[in-house]
């Protein structure tokens, strides 16, 4: 039975979500600030953490600070749930290694699709149907190893969330195809862009970062102006 750790400091929420999510076959926990949360979080703890529902307004600290908290520690997968909707608190999130964000009020539906969406991605689902049968894509000096779920440059391995790496899989499994945002976006998680989401560009940002000799400059995830990105199949270095 996977277990969500959800830290929340509405207790009356905690429980509504609680309930919904354990009637779906999940084991939930509460942690009602961040420490606790962190307590929960920890190697030695009793039951382990198949994926935090993290607030972003906390008592004892702000979430996205205990966001990258959790991240420098550990790589259990993160989905975002707060009253807090600016754009900026997004893709700040994103940036710090969230796998998703759900503004409040939410359909709890909604938030058991997500939260499925993102332990499918870690689980090594295919990211898109029609994909190689060979686990490892090879680039180059460039591996994406679908099995292990993992990326490597010259054989060393670079870290991705679960999100960005479906992300990086559903490009190079199209490689030399220009992808828009939509379509990207549908890939990886089977919705809809929603309008002026800047989500996938902070992810490309991300990856880039990880796989590029110089982001600023990239020869592998191009962007391709008024359209999207292109993964390209060789570079001048590969």
């Amino acid at each position: 039975m996977p277990r969500v750790l959800l830290i929340e400091d509405d207790l009356r929420l905690g429980a509504m979500v609680s309930a919904y999510l354990g009637d779906a076959g999940f084991a939930v926990a509460q942690a009602p600030d961040a420490a606790a949360g962190l307590a929960a979080l920890r190697p030695d703890a009793a039951e382990p953490v198949d994926l935090v529902l993290l607030d972003l307004m906390l008592p004892d600290a702000d979430g996205l600070d205990l966001c990258r908290r959790i991240r420098a520690g550990s790589n259990v997968p993160i989905v975002m749930v707060t009253a807090r909707g600016d754009t900026a608190d997004r893709i700040v999130g994103l940036e710090l290694g969230a796998d998703d964000y759900l503004p409040k009020p939410f359909e709890p539906r909604e938030l058991l699709a997500r939260i499925r969406a993102v332990l499918r991605r870690r689980a090594g689902e295919p990211a898109a149907v029609g994909a190689a049968a060979s686990d490892v894509l090879r680039f180059g000096r460039l591996e994406i190893d679908r099995g292990a779920r993992e990326v490597r440059v010259d054989g060393q391995v670079r870290a991705l969330t679960g999100h960005q790496f479906a992300l990086l899989l559903a490009m190079a499994e199209r490689a030399g195809r220009v992808l828009t945002r939509e379509q990207l976006m549908a890939a990886v998680r089977n919705e809809p862009l929603e309008a002026y989401d800047r989500s996938i560009d902070v992810h490309v940002g991300r990856i880039r970062a990880a796989i590029e000799d110089d982001p600023k400059q990239p020869r592998r995830v191009i962007t391709v102006r008024g359209a999207g990105y292109v993964f390209a199949k060789s570079q001048d270095a590969g």
